[in-house]
């Protein structure tokens, strides 16, 4: 039987080196791939593991203290609503922004180096009577750092860490040792309230009494409402402003139930500006003082278990608005996507532009198409036009302001039907004497208004003229 066997001859030892390298380099990776490279990422892992300063995360962290030259020692708790609370030395809500801002300074840090192990002398590094010393408490772990001078650099820090009892620089920011105080840790807003959930405001002041509330309008879309004094649309940027201003208004310092508070409430007298928000059903009432107005001192009061917190005086000038001010002060009274039709009288023309089934069309030639883009932008300033000073709260003689002879007049009729008239008189500066539906009496607005009415031929829809491809 004949037998097969595989040639050794010159081929085969010509190519014998190059597999064996082959075979050299391919153990080599799977050496590299298998042991060196897990090896390497784990001692890279090591390495930036002891760079850390914690051995824990910010979201890990439940429990905190803080101690500082400035006062007690304030201790902090994560509730299980993760809130955190102020512990002692009193019992209060804590400002999460702040507490937050400092665990993740912490937890974010790293060691640029040990600069001494079981150091002798404290006192080089400021660290003999630290600046703050922060301890932290994740499960059943727990690190303290405390924080003193600033080193070489004037973005660091010396820090003494707990565990090892060894001086570290680190990347810590000097301004993490400042302001650790419990005014500085307690929360500040004074009212517990959020400006998008409240559903009714009253304002009282020396200047008026105003009851706002929260619509909705034919549009299922949210508005303010005047109840009080007058039954009228507010002004939704003027009431938004005030509601934020009222969201946001922060505490200075706080004077905290006991004698001290006692004594101070027995001084402050009338409030000065009293406030009801309504959210959800619930009154929450905030009362401003400014006993001396000399002294530059303002104080809020909320209710009688609550602290008296000292505001800027700023926050009173604030919340002092009139009817005025908070109603809507567009002269003509009606929106713009309502309007169907616009009556415009000048000294020099005379038109009215209107919607047909084929859209805008000048009432005299509605064969000519009108420019949808310039009616928008020409209904958008109509509606839009504001007072900005009332002159005259009741119409009298019109004379005067140039009304009985108006510059323009323009009428604007709605889809049910309802007019609406603005009238612009006499210009002076920058202003100009108008009256609306929108608001009683005599104003000033802008007089931009009077130079921006278009005429007929520039509402039209301008012809295209074809471009000619250049001869060559």
């Amino acid at each position: 039987m004949p037998t097969c066997s595989f040639s050794t001859g010159p081929r085969m030892k010509q190519y014998g080196p190059t597999i064996a390298l082959a075979a050299l380099l391919a153990g080599l990776g799977t050496h590299l791939y298998f042991v060196e490279m897990p090896s390497e990422q784990i001692k890279t892992r090591t390495e930036a593991e002891a760079k850390k300063l914690l051995p824990f995360t910010d979201q890990e962290v439940i429990g905190l203290t803080v101690r500082s030259e400035a006062g007690p020692a304030v201790v902090l708790a994560l509730d299980d609503n993760r809130t955190w609370t102020i512990t002692a030395p009193i019992k209060t809500e804590a400002d999460a922004q702040a507490v937050g801002a400092i665990l993740r300074e912490l937890a974010l840090g790293t060691v640029s180096r040990v600069v001494e192990e079981q150091a002798a002398s404290l006192e080089p590094y400021g660290l003999a009577t630290p600046a703050v010393t922060f301890t932290l408490t994740a499960g059943d772990r727990m690190e303290m750092l405390a924080l003193g001078d600033i080193g070489p650099l004037s973005s660091t820090l010396y820090v003494r860490r707990g565990t090892d009892q060894n001086v570290l620089l680190t990347d810590l920011p000097p301004k993490l040792v400042l302001n650790k105080t419990l005014a500085n840790l307690r929360k500040k807003e004074v009212l517990p309230v959020q400006q998008a959930k409240i559903d009714r405001l009253r304002l009282q002041n020396p200047r008026t009494e105003v009851l706002l509330e929260r619509l909705l309008d034919d549009k299922q879309k949210q508005r303010w409402q005047l109840r009080f004094p007058i039954d009228a649309r507010a002004d939704q940027p003027e009431v938004r402003n005030l509601l934020i201003k009222l969201e946001d208004l922060k505490a200075l310092a706080f004077v905290d139930p006991g004698p001290e508070r006692d004594n101070l409430a027995a001084t402050l007298g009338t409030p000065l500006i009293r406030l009801t928000a309504t959210m959800g059903g619930v009154d929450y009432t905030l009362k401003l003082y400014q006993p001396v107005p000399s002294s530059g001192e303002a104080f809020a009061v909320t209710t009688p278990a609550a602290p008296i917190y000292k505001i800027s005086q700023t926050a009173l000038h604030d919340f002092t608005k009139d009817v005025l001010a908070l109603q809507d002060k567009r002269l003509l009274g009606l929106e713009a996507e309502d309007i169907v039709a616009l009556s415009i009288k000048t000294r020099d023309q005379q038109y009215t532009i209107k919607i047909d089934v084929t859209g805008w069309v000048l009432e005299d030639d509605p064969t000519k198409e009108i420019d949808r883009n310039e009616v928008i932008v020409l209904l958008g300033r109509v509606s839009s036009f504001p007072s900005e000073f009332r002159v005259v709260k009741d119409a009298g003689p019109l004379a005067p302001y140039g009304l009985s002879s108006p510059a323009a007049e323009l009428i604007a009729t709605a889809k049910n039907g309802a007019k609406a008239r603005l009238v612009l008189g006499k210009r002076t500066g920058g202003l100009v004497y108008a009256m609306g539906t929108g608001l009683p009496g005599i104003h000033q607005g802008r007089a931009d208004l009077l130079d921006q009415i278009p005429t007929p031929d520039a509402l039209y829809v301008k012809p295209t003229v074809p471009t000619v491809p250049p001869t060559r």
